[in-house]
């Protein structure tokens, strides 16, 4: 790095740090808005040479009538001699990637009107615009010669579909129509006309989803899926190959299920891809695959711990593959051993950890010789801060102090326990205590249950801001349980296919014997439990409350309480039916069997309903079902809508809503002397 490039950063470094918000309050509490004020960190990528890593940091904007979110784009060296904003304004700008020989970053920003790649130099500067497409980009790739990016666009509108709009005479015709995305390059630098050259490699009626540039720049291998719609990703991808300066496309690996995120090897001898190897999986599985060019041979690599890998690449060397997965309640990076498989013999090479475990990891990047690891990680206790470290894990410090400077209030400690659900099942969680606990004293306690089923509760910071918030509850003077049931990811294959055919009584009894215990442990007061949940944690509260009148109150949040109209009004009917194992009209019993809404006349506790109005995941009428019902029977209830919401608020003063409406409703209905 040159010293005009040092002394350009020292320059942005003093006139760009923004200042840390601290509380001028004497007493610091946790609220919703307190916890809106800790800043994300994602999309990390380390320059070639390890010297500079290149990150996102996301604020809320909640003055006045603002309720967004605005994301930028910071640098800090790895040496922890930088950390400055690179990208400024009132559009939000993502995504960043350093070229091949580390003198720029090419990122994705919406500052144009639809969202489009730019450039700035290293050194700083003004951006410039690269691309223009009408349909804005979707992702992008530097060649690894740097004279070139490919990148995702959607195909544009016909003339007609245009005119169509303008007079408005335009419908939507379902299933039918798609506009795909497709895979495009042009050159970072103008020709002599000023103008870049685009060439468009793929089309026709397939979605381009992923991609990468082979090591010498002349073929580009993607996975690609039938159609746009979320439901096609459970039937399948595919994986094709097409000269990078042709159109000239072939398919490698077309087979049943899902084959995807393909890389290519170091040599360029072999692609690393993650596939079901031919039988569809609703429920989720990714092992590891090789692809040799050569033969055409498809090679399966040892399974990784949870089977759920999220391919990130090769070592420099070819030995290896990256991968980050959960791990019980962490994420982390992890490395696969793969010589023996390359050399011909069987597979012998087991899955190691590079992140640190008492904590949870995301956002995780190598250098060009994967020497050097960039990573953002939390713990329970630590807010989120970008991290580097050896290829290995070890040396790991800090490079960041987006939150770090932050004054917090208590905190309820956060611990991690075990125990056997009924059946003998080994479950665990994450109970965090009250804020001042007391030894030996009994507190209201709050059952939450995570979504998915395939979700997990990992070792977050319990302060963020999200639709619950954990150290809110705590400073109410609340335990937070957060269990792990059987369906969830982290654990291996068996334990997250357990619930198959089965969702609300293994799981249920799962979440209940987790209850037992910090009950029998003389922590949860066995007349103040309450319980909360979104989305397949509300599928759970709904069912629970048919079950048990053990909870004084509780909060479903975009819950599903009627599998047979879910499948057909989801957008994701494959996944529930992948669950159920056949079509509801195949096997009504087992659909009925495993919906609260068939089972409402038992319900006894008051139950509170939450649903986003622009839910199409799990759609608005199925908290609107469970409200209805609820209310006929003369069960207390009120139904909460979120304007503009889809799965979940995606405003922060709507998220900020949900916490504190919660908690009025819990209050409600605890024993007066119980109220915390």
């Amino acid at each position: 790095m040159t010293n005009a490039v040092q002394v350009s950063l020292v320059v942005m470094l003093l006139l760009g740090f923004p200042s840390i918000i601290q509380s001028q309050n004497a007493e610091l509490r946790w609220t919703p808005a307190f916890s809106m004020q800790f800043k994300q960190i994602s999309g990390t990528d380390l320059s070639p040479d390890g010297k500079y890593v290149a990150y996102v940091v996301r604020e809320a904007l909640t003055e006045g009538e603002k309720s967004e979110y605005l994301q930028h784009i910071w640098v800090a060296a790895t040496d922890g001699s930088l950390e400055v904003q690179y990208s400024r304004g009132e559009k939000s700008s993502y995504a960043p990637a350093f070229s091949p020989d580390g003198q720029q970053i090419a990122f994705l920003s919406d500052r144009s009107g639809k969202t489009q790649v730019w450039s700035m130099r290293l050194m700083g500067g003004e951006a410039e615009q690269i691309t223009d497409s009408k349909t804005g980009i979707a992702s992008f790739q530097w060649s690894p010669q740097g004279d070139r990016i490919a990148f995702l666009a959607k195909d544009e509108e016909t003339e007609e579909e245009e005119k169509a709009k303008k007079e408005k005479r335009a419908v939507i015709m379902v299933d039918q129509n798609y506009k795909y995305n497709h895979l495009y390059t042009i050159t970072v630098e103008p020709g002599e006309d000023k103008k870049r050259q685009i060439q468009r490699l793929t089309q026709g009626d397939f979605h381009v989803s992923s991609f990468d540039w082979s090591p010498d720049g002349s073929q580009i291998v993607f996975a690609h899926k039938e159609n746009p719609s979320i439901n096609s990703s459970r039937s399948g991808y595919d994986i094709s190959m097409v000269a990078a300066d042709s159109s000239a496309v072939r398919t490698i690996v077309a087979q049943d299920g899902s084959d995807d995120s393909p890389y290519f090897s170091p040599d360029g001898k072999h692609i690393a891809f993650v596939s079901d190897n031919g039988q569809p999986e609703p429920i989720g599985l990714g092992d590891l695959y090789l692809y040799a060019l050569e033969s055409g041979t498809m090679t399966a690599l040892p399974h990784t711990p949870d089977r759920n890998a999220n391919l990130m690449g090769w070592t420099a060397d070819g030995k290896s593959l990256l991968f980050s997965e959960a791990l019980n309640t962490s994420r982390t990076a992890m490395v696969l051993p793969i010589s023996d498989v390359l050399a011909g013999k069987k597979g012998r090479g087991q899955a190691k950890a590079l992140c640190p475990l008492d904590g949870t990891s995301g956002s995780i990047d190598f250098d060009s010789k994967t020497e050097k690891m960039a990573f953002v990680y939390q713990t329970p206790d630590q807010a989120v801060e970008l991290y580097v470290a050896n290829a290995d894990g070890s040396d790991k410090k800090a490079l960041t102090t987006v939150n770090a400077k932050i004054e917090l209030p208590a905190m309820g400690k956060t611990e991690l326990i075990k125990w056997k659900s009924k059946d003998g099942l080994e479950v665990e969680g994450l109970l965090t205590y009250p804020v001042n606990y007391e030894p030996g004293k009994k507190y209201p306690t709050i059952l939450q249950i995570h979504g998915g089923p395939a979700g997990v509760f990992t070792k977050g910071f319990t302060g963020n801001p999200s639709i619950y918030l954990t150290q809110y509850f705590a400073e109410q003077g609340f335990f937070v349980l957060r269990p792990n049931p059987r369906g969830s990811s982290g654990y291996g294959k068996d334990f997250r296919y357990a619930n198959f055919r089965d969702w609300g009584f293994g799981d249920f009894e799962d979440l209940m014997t987790g209850v037992d215990k910090v009950v029998a442990d003389g922590m949860a007061d066995e007349e103040r439990l309450l319980a909360m949940g979104w989305s397949y944690g509300g599928y759970m509260t709904s069912f629970l409350v048919t079950k048990t009148d053990r909870f004084k109150a509780a909060s479903m949040g975009a819950g599903l309480p009627n599998l047979i109209s879910m499948t057909t009004t989801t957008d994701i009917p494959d996944y529930l039916v992948g669950h159920m194992g056949k079509e509801f009209w195949e096997d009504y019993e087992t659909y009925e069997k495993h919906s609260a809404i068939y089972r409402i006349k038992n319900v006894k506790t008051p139950t509170q309903v939450i649903h986003g109005a622009k839910d199409l995941r799990v759609p608005f009428t199925q908290g609107q079902e469970f409200y209805v019902a609820l209310k006929r029977r003369g069960i207390d209830t009120e139904m909460i809508v979120l304007p503009r919401t889809p799965h979940g608020p995606r405003e922060p003063k709507l998220q900020m809503e949900v916490s504190p409406r919660i908690l009025g409703w819990f209050e409600k209905y605890l024993p007066p002397k119980a109220k915390p």
